[in-house]
């Protein structure tokens, strides 16, 4: 059994961790459910020929039919995500992958429905909700993203039903365990503190079972084309969202920051010898081919970094700024944000004054080394909590910034809740890895080529 990570949330199928769907050129990333949207008018999927060969069926799972047009939509849908042309060849090499997971879902589908686990719509709701904020999308904007690339909404919702289903059954199935003894929890504090000064890695992981030894090559085959599109500028997170069949894969595949010893062999002598930012080759590991991405090296224990909470307030010009010619309105502002005193509440209050315009928070607490652009970060750096900084000229408007709290902490210590976090994730991943193996195991499978 692979070890896995450091801290994540215990239970991803959850609503606190969902996909985080990346979306870019007009398409969001959903992975299609079993079931089979309908086809929009004039959309993607109107383009694709009614024919008998499409609405054939390609496999047959417990009773339940999969059909060509569930293979190819899929397809089609990776296609717009990673901003591919979505032509035979591609659809070729990716249709075996695709293919196994279409089943793999019908099968987590149908042992949801057969153990009646309830998911209400107001879950889902919550769920497109949290997509919405964190992709900085208005309510409803989703569902906009989503028919502007020709995909029925229901894909994602009915995806983020089996999702929420899946981590509830897993989390059902555990039950007493799910809870690490005290002591438990000591060890695994314990056995950080024992780390403390050796290299520690921030790594993302894919991961692609090989369910048939005879699938094995084609497996790889398709890994690789994976690793190509990596390599080609394929966002890693979205590639591991769509594609692995590891429970981080509701994160991207981040496995947050490990230890070598937390990794198998194989992929851990890769690590070790991997610059920061790079893609691996396909590793094999017990049960399939995984490929990580290092986004990071650190001394376990040993990461200080500086933290501030900001409150902005920004007061908009009606018109562009001329510098050499500015308007009486553009003075008038000027005078305004001059005469913001005091520290996040006032600020607050002239962001307020200026109709909120923009958020006052701009996005909770934020890593000072990492703020950018450099001349915010160097203002930042020179600010005194609780005293707003001098006026800030833009084409468009005046900023003003206040920092509410600042303070230096090491953000590779390792708590007892975050142990305890581990230790639950850990034995989520094993549960839900063999549940899945248990269900194909059970399963009838009919593969109609």
């Amino acid at each position: 059994m692979r070890r896995l990570s450091r801290f994540r949330p215990a239970f991803p199928g959850l609503a606190m961790a969902l996909p985080a769907l990346l979306l870019a050129g007009g398409a969001a990333l959903a992975q299609p459910s079993a079931r089979q949207p309908a086809p929009r008018p004039g959309g993607a999927e109107a383009q694709a020929p009614a024919t008998g060969e499409t609405n054939r069926i390609v496999a047959v799972v417990n009773g339940d039919v999969v059909t060509e047009t569930e293979v190819r939509s899929r397809a089609r849908l990776f296609a717009l995500n990673v901003g591919l042309q979505p032509a035979p060849d591609l659809t070729a090499r990716i249709r075996p992958q695709i293919l196994r997971q279409i089943i793999e879902e019908r099968l987590r589908l149908q042992d949801i429905r057969r153990r009646r686990i309830p998911v209400g719509d107001d879950e889902v709701a919550q769920a497109i909700g949290d997509i919405e904020k964190r992709n900085s999308l208005p309510p409803g904007g989703l569902r906009a993203q989503l028919r502007a690339a020709g995909i029925e909404p229901r894909v994602l919702y009915d995806q983020l039903r089996s999702q929420l289903g899946w981590g509830r059954l897993i989390r059902g199935m555990m039950g007493p365990d799910a809870e690490p003894s005290p002591e438990a929890v000591q060890e695994a504090v314990a056995a950080h503190a024992a780390r403390v000064g050796q290299p520690e890695f921030l790594v993302s992981e894919i991961f692609v079972p090989v369910e048939n030894p005879a699938s094995a090559a084609e497996t790889k085959r398709f890994v690789d084309d994976v690793i190509t599109r990596l390599r080609q500028g394929l966002p890693f997170a979205l590639a591991a969202t769509q594609f692995s069949q590891s429970q981080t894969a509701l994160q991207g595949g981040d496995l947050g920051w490990i230890s070598t010893g937390q990794l198998d062999p194989e992929v851990a002598t890769v690590v070790q010898r991997m610059p920061p930012g790079a893609v691996s080759n396909a590793v094999e590991v017990p049960g399939g081919y995984q490929i990580v991405q290092l986004r990071g090296k650190r001394e376990t224990g040993r990461e200080n970094a500086t933290m501030v909470t900001l409150r902005q307030a920004f007061l908009p010009f009606s018109t562009p700024l001329d510098p050499q010619n500015p308007t009486e309105q553009q003075r008038a502002t000027l005078a305004r944000a001059q005469a913001v005193k005091g520290g996040c509440d006032a600020v607050e209050a002239a962001n307020r004054a200026a109709g909120n315009v923009r958020p006052a928070d701009p996005g909770g607490e934020v890593r000072l080394e990492t703020l950018g652009p450099p001349q915010l970060r160097q203002l930042v750096a020179g600010l005194t909590p609780g005293r707003a900084s001098q006026p800030i000229v833009t084409p468009d408007g005046i900023l003003v910034v206040a920092v509410c709290s600042k303070e230096t902490r090491n953000l590779a210590s390792f708590t007892p809740e975050m142990a305890k976090q581990q230790i639950m994730r850990d034995r989520a991943e094993n549960l839900s890895r063999q549940q899945s193996r248990d269900l194909r195991r059970r399963a009838t499978i009919e593969m109609r080529g």
